[in-house]
């Protein structure tokens, strides 16, 4: 390894992939775990990333910005080609030139897996770390890119027990560590106090409407959810809905459909100081897109209807042509492989079906059952201290020892 003293203070590089919203907050948690743990070892680290705003809050350098560039689907991908390839590039270009001493893979599948046939190629000596790996234990298609991943990982730090056993019997070197929105939930403020810094009267029913962190989901999400809520809303009288904003830059196409929609709604306002955990700590209820936001709701007890579309030609193509096949697709479902929360795929993702499980939801039975069936979630999902364990996991990589 290069020596990268400075002033006596041991100092390495780490470079750390992400993409989308969901990555990029999940980067930012590692980000401040990586940190202390650096601070505990008496080292100092640069940290370099494809991510987005919270991951450069929290102290990396951007070679890229990747938060907003993801999809999901074939037809949807296709706009997001040519970018990912230009941050991709543009981060080869410049590790070339000053390579890191660890590699940090955080989910992105596409473009991390091609990283998995770069780095052991370019930089062999470099260690890769998967962290929060692609979901083929969950699909029912080939294990091509886990064979990638295996082949160019030093570690693969798994967030679900299932996938950790997946890895294993693949060959894999793999450490279970949890899920880190276990420890970003301990940030949350309790109920009472969700709903007084928001203004919600404690009799008011506040529902979270979450219809997308990419674009594509504006166009086949938002409306169904939209549609849905409006039903809700003739129906209880007493509803109001509020909104998160995963990016300023859907502000203005949310705020038209809910003037179109008619809702009783509330766009949330982060230089408000309002704050997607805050509206989740407040609900009663979310509806919401499929993502990484589902556990989280599942860890704040707020029962939630989960609903995913994609354009139908990429429908037809996963079903007809790959065999794509899962049992369940929302991660408070996957932690054990067991159906907690109601999902709707495609076809399914009705506005009747979706209103029909809300109203339900809202009921003080299936409420009760939701929350008893999270509790035992909870237990799967790992201690706090999940980042502390990965960023331990990392850095244990490097050669801080050497005199």
């Amino acid at each position: 390894m290069k020596d990268n003293s400075l002033q006596g203070t041991r100092r390495f590089r780490v470079f750390i992939s992400t993409g989308e919203v969901s990555g990029d907050l999940q980067g930012a948690l590692l980000i401040k775990a990586l940190q202390r743990r650096a601070a505990d070892l008496g080292i100092e680290l640069e940290i370099l990333a494809l991510g987005g705003d919270r991951m450069e809050e929290a102290g990396a350098k951007l070679l890229g910005h990747t938060s907003a560039i993801g999809s999901m689907g074939l037809v949807e991908s296709l706009p997001y080609v040519l970018p990912t390839l230009k941050v991709q590039r543009q981060a080869k270009q410049y590790l070339r030139q000053h390579p890191p001493d660890v590699v940090v893979l955080i989910d992105y599948m596409t473009p991390n897996v091609a990283f998995c046939s770069y780095f052991p190629k370019h930089l062999p000596h470099v260690p890769v770390v998967y962290f929060i790996a692609p979901q083929e234990w969950v699909w029912s298609t080939s294990s091509f890119n886990t064979d990638r991943i295996i082949a160019a990982t030093r570690k693969i730090l798994a967030i679900f027990q299932e996938e950790a056993n997946y890895f294993k019997r693949k060959g894999g070197e793999v450490v279970w560590v949890g899920h880190p929105l276990v420890d970003r939930v301990q940030a949350a403020p309790s109920r009472a106090e969700a709903r007084f810094s928001l203004g919600i009267p404690t009799d008011q029913t506040a529902i979270v409407l979450l219809p997308a962190s990419r674009q594509q989901e504006l166009k086949y999400l938002m409306p169904v959810i939209f549609e849905a809520a409006q039903q809700i809303q003739a129906k209880l009288p007493n509803v109001h809905f509020w909104v998160p904003l995963a990016l300023e830059k859907y502000r203005w196409e949310i705020e038209q459909a809910i003037a179109d929609y008619g809702l009783r709604a509330t766009l949330l306002d982060s230089n408000k100081g309002q704050t997607t955990l805050q509206a989740i700590a407040a609900a009663d209820l979310a509806i919401t897109k499929s993502g990484t936001v589902n556990l989280e709701m599942a860890l704040l007890d707020v029962p939630q209807v989960v609903l995913y579309r994609v354009n139908r030609f990429t429908a037809w193509v996963a079903r007809k042509i790959l065999k794509f096949s899962i049992p369940f697709m929302s991660p408070p479902n996957l932690v054990e492989m067991k159906g907690i929360v109601p999902e709707f795929l495609q076809d399914e993702a009705t506005v009747e079906n979706i209103t029909q499980e809300a109203i339900a939801l809202l009921q003080p039975d299936r409420r009760q059952k939701m929350l008893a069936d999270y509790q035992e979630m909870r237990r799967a999902v790992g201690e706090v201290g999940v980042c502390d364990r990965a960023a331990h996991e990392i850095l244990d990589l490097l050669d801080y020892d050497r005199s």
